[in-house]
């Protein structure tokens, strides 16, 4: 898959999210990369080819009410290209492992937790 079907993939999922949950999504990007930087796998303890998306910022549930008062760095959702491309075997599995892994940071964005994030995918993909 190329990086720009890759990434309208990505930009599929967000348009697809429901409109509660897609109103919120603000000042962050996306960006994919082909693998994790050394950097990502010191901060997550993960191997070089386990880590498919990471995201990187102030989760909403956390920012308090002066967050935003003065500019600040977008938030970041690293997805990771060749790791994704690598466990998946057909081009439906790619497209729903993308899909999945940006629901999963997105998920993350929100404030949610890994259990929360499980949940809120179930409910995602119905």
């Amino acid at each position: 898959m190329t990086n720009e079907e890759f990434e309208k993939v990505i930009e599929e999922t967000i348009e697809g999210l429901p409109e509660e949950i897609k109103s919120r999504i603000d000042n962050v990007v996306f960006i994919v990369q082909d693998y994790p930087s050394e950097d990502d796998l010191r901060r997550t303890g993960a191997g070089k080819f386990e880590l498919l998306g990471l995201y990187s910022g102030v989760p909403l549930s956390k920012r308090g009410t002066s967050y935003g008062m003065y500019p600040v760095t977008p938030d970041r959702i690293l997805i990771f290209k060749g790791n994704i491309e690598r466990i998946c075997k057909t081009e439906k599995e790619l497209r729903e492992k993308i899909r999945e892994v940006v629901l999963h940071e997105i998920g993350h964005y929100l404030g949610m937790d890994e259990e929360q994030v499980r949940r809120a995918l179930k409910r995602w993909r119905s």
